[in-house]
């Protein structure tokens, strides 16, 4: 097989590309100021791959990705948007392949694992085949979120419920779910603010109900500085704000700051109410509800994360929901914004 030098990769999906002295590791953050994502480069979130795929058009029949060892790896060969096959590697071994790709020209994807940091070394496709970069120009979506959009249990990398939105819709992903994290970190908001996009969705609250970082008197204000800090390069870019979906014991049972589910609810609303009241009339909302449900409850093992099949239903219910505000569709063309 023969090796595609690393400087004619594309990597999408990432924030930024480290380039290190065995190969190119990607981040979701400006890893050059992971120091400013306080803490620990958001708790080393930022350094899981989730959404992060090795892109190309190529008419080769099989290729091979090569990585830094020691850990299990999995990754996805999506073809044309369509998932191919799920490679899997020990931590002994460092290259996954993937044969009997279609023939001809087509889009591949590899999309890597949403669950850990990878370094990859090397890329390999079949001697007598061609490749060049994918020349996209499909929407750019940016997914903020806490472990829900970082989708850990989804069934494979390309299975997160952003990833088959993005796939089912042809755009092109950029997920920012942090596990464990999604404090409305200023940090994060300017990075948003500073990314190309033409949509930007922000799933907030659950793990705010968690950490009892914000509280009633707080956490409004909270969500519409994030907004408006964002808006400040964004002005028209159509943003939409999710509640979160449902967890049992966290309706009803306060966090440390007398804060409940139904409350972040309520208050994220009552955000979008009053940022369009302000003239802001391209910010949406949606209940998390609508994505997960009480009646989901058997897909939420541990009352918090669905399951690989409570990703699909996220993914599938997203795409309703979204598909239900014809003013949003109407701005969700393909084009570009910075």
């Amino acid at each position: 097989m023969q090796p595609i030098d690393m400087s004619e990769w594309d990597i999408q999906g990432a924030v930024s590309i480290e380039r290190l002295p065995e190969g190119i590791k990607p981040w979701r953050i400006p890893y050059q100021d992971r120091a400013l994502f306080v803490p620990n480069a958001i708790n080393g979130k930022s350094e899981a791959t989730a959404g992060v795929r090795v892109v190309m058009i190529s008419n080769t029949t099989e290729i091979a990705v090569e990585f830094s060892s020691g850990r299990e790896m999995v990754m996805d060969c999506v073809v044309d948007g369509g998932l191919l096959a799920t490679g899997k590697a020990s931590a002994e071994e460092n290259r996954i392949y993937f044969t009997a790709l279609p023939e001809g020209m087509k889009r591949i994807e590899i999309y890597l694992p949403p669950t850990r940091p990878v370094c990859l070394t090397g890329l390999f496709i079949d001697n007598d085949a061609e490749y060049r970069k994918f020349p996209d120009e499909r929407l750019r979506w940016i997914a903020y979120g806490s472990s829900i959009t970082q989708a850990e249990a989804a069934e494979s990398p390309s299975q997160t419920w952003s990833a088959i939105v993005a796939r089912q819709m042809d755009w092109n992903l950029t997920c920012i779910g942090y596990s464990a994290n999604c404090h409305m970190e200023t940090m994060v908001a300017r990075m948003i603010r500073d990314m190309k996009a033409d949509f930007i969705s922000l799933c907030l609250g659950i793990n705010i109900m968690g950490g009892s970082s914000y509280s009633t008197r707080t956490f409004l204000a909270a969500v519409v500085g994030f907004v408006k800090t964002i808006r400040d390069r964004h002005e028209n870019t159509p943003i939409l704000l999710q509640s979160p979906i449902y967890s049992r014991d966290r309706e009803v049972v306060p966090n440390r700051v007398d804060m409940t589910l139904p409350l972040f609810r309520e208050q994220i609303r009552d955000a979008v109410e009053l940022l369009r009241q302000a003239g802001d009339n391209q910010l949406y909302y949606l209940d998390g509800l609508d994505v997960i449900g009480e009646a989901d409850s058997d897909h939420l093992p541990d009352l918090l994360h669905p399951d690989a099949m409570g990703y699909k239903l996220m993914a599938e219910r997203f795409e309703a929901a979204i598909e239900r505000i014809p003013e949003l569709m109407t701005c969700l063309t393909p084009r570009r914004n910075v």
